[in-house]
């Protein structure tokens, strides 16, 4: 279905969802769990590690930087204009929080009974209160369950939305496109700035300092310039403004400063390298989705595989780390063997991200998110034009319940 909404002097055809964003979802959720196996040691060839680690690094963290994004660009894009400040936490906690205290309880119960490793119960209170990302220390930030970091940024995303909206929301629209390059712009300052902090060793094997590692990759208000990025975006699609390059010329972009990608320092390579093509992939696929442009990424299975995204985030690490010990071999085995090795954990990934989707997140979100209490005044300010009757989930999807939304996975 298509909402013609009136923008300024012209219409602009929206859809109420975003199929193609939620397949691109899975994918990039795959490539993090494929930046993830280098920890699981599959491979016993040094030779082809090192080689699979070049070829899917650079993957994983625009993954990341892919998923932070697209939370500000959906958010924005699906904002209610009845919506106050409180609702809309109640449904992002209602939707991050369940998977989130799920899989830190299944994580303490392996790092204890697996592991055998004893747990600091301040550590443990700081993830759960998802504050884990802005302590320096690595040791604090990876604890349990390494991945979840990115839930810790996300949090003060959600926090920071109601005011964002009504700030961005207030910007002209042929300004749009010169805030975009502000923000862009401090996004690139943001490794000249960690050169600042105090002096350190580099991480052995990693190229970053435990320091920058924080600031550039971990530190949520830093991370916050990429959500703030989609934000922007969104309103550009929008409000009609012209996008530079198609889909397919946006993915093309984004390929090539992939491969270009060893040329640049490690610190931009986290997230300044990728970010213009990815903002760009998110918005032109959101406008070709608009234009009814069907491919297979916004088919019904790459649909269904993206609203498991987040699930499937919370759970890969675990069992990378964990279950792949059930098959022995700690040195690795064969290139082909290990690549079947991590095809069957891909698929144990994906078995359990289907049952906490359908046993726990979807069933939360269709009973609790939707409030039944009527509209107070202090509603969050609609947009320029109302967004489309689904809800501020991270990923509108052609579903029979919005509210179902799936949200973000973020990071290696």
């Amino acid at each position: 279905m298509e909402l013609s909404k009136p923008v300024g002097s012209r219409p602009v055809p929206l859809p109420s969802r975003l199929p193609s964003l939620t397949g691109m979802r899975f994918i990039s959720a795959a490539m993090v769990f494929l930046t993830h196996a280098l920890g699981a040691n599959l491979f016993a060839s040094a030779d082809f590690t090192n080689t699979y680690s070049m070829l899917v690094i650079q993957g994983g963290w625009a993954a990341v930087c892919y998923f932070f994004i697209l939370s500000g660009f959906v958010l924005t894009y699906a904002q209610r204009a009845s919506d106050t400040p409180r609702t809309f936490l109640r449904r992002r906690f209602l939707k991050i929080y369940p998977n989130y205290a799920i899989t830190l309880i299944a994580a303490l119960i392996l790092v204890a009974v697996v592991a055998k490793t004893a747990i600091d119960g301040k550590v443990a209170l700081v993830h759960f209160l998802l504050l884990q990302s802005y302590f320096p220390t690595m040791d604090i930030r990876i604890a349990f369950n390494s991945p979840a970091w990115s839930l810790s940024c996300e949090a003060l995303f959600y926090l920071c939305f109601p005011l964002l909206a009504r700030y961005i929301g207030r910007i002209r629209p042929e300004r749009l496109w010169a805030w975009a390059g502000v923000v862009v712009a401090a996004i690139f300052a943001v490794p000249l700035l960690s050169m600042l902090l105090p002096s350190q060793p580099p991480i052995p094997g990693f190229g970053m300092t435990e320091s920058e590692m924080w600031f550039v990759m971990q530190f949520p208000p830093t991370r916050m310039l990429e959500f703030i990025f989609g934000m922007v975006l969104a309103r550009i699609v929008m409000t009609g403004r012209k996008l530079p390059m198609g889909l397919g010329g946006s993915l093309a972009l984004g390929i090539a400063l992939y491969a270009l990608s060893p040329l640049f320092p490690l610190s931009y390579n986290v997230v300044a390298t990728s970010i213009v093509p990815l903002g760009l992939i998110i918005a032109a696929g959101a406008v070709a989705d608009a234009k009814g442009n069907t491919n297979w990424i916004g088919s019904r299975p790459m649909v269904k595989l993206g609203e498991w995204s987040y699930a499937f985030y919370m759970w890969h690490y675990l069992i990378l780390i964990y279950a792949r010990q059930w098959f022995g071999s700690p040195k690795g085995w064969s290139t082909p063997v290990g690549f079947l090795m991590l095809g069957v954990l891909f698929a144990i990934t994906l078995g359990l991200s289907w049952l906490l989707f359908n046993l726990v997140e979807d069933p939360i979100m269709k009973r609790f998110a939707s409030s039944k209490r009527r509209p107070r005044s202090g509603a969050l300010p609609p947009p320029p034009i109302e967004g489309p009757p689904a809800d501020a989930s991270e990923a509108p999807v052609q579903s029979a319940t919005p509210s179902a939304s799936t949200a973000p996975t973020p990071a290696p």
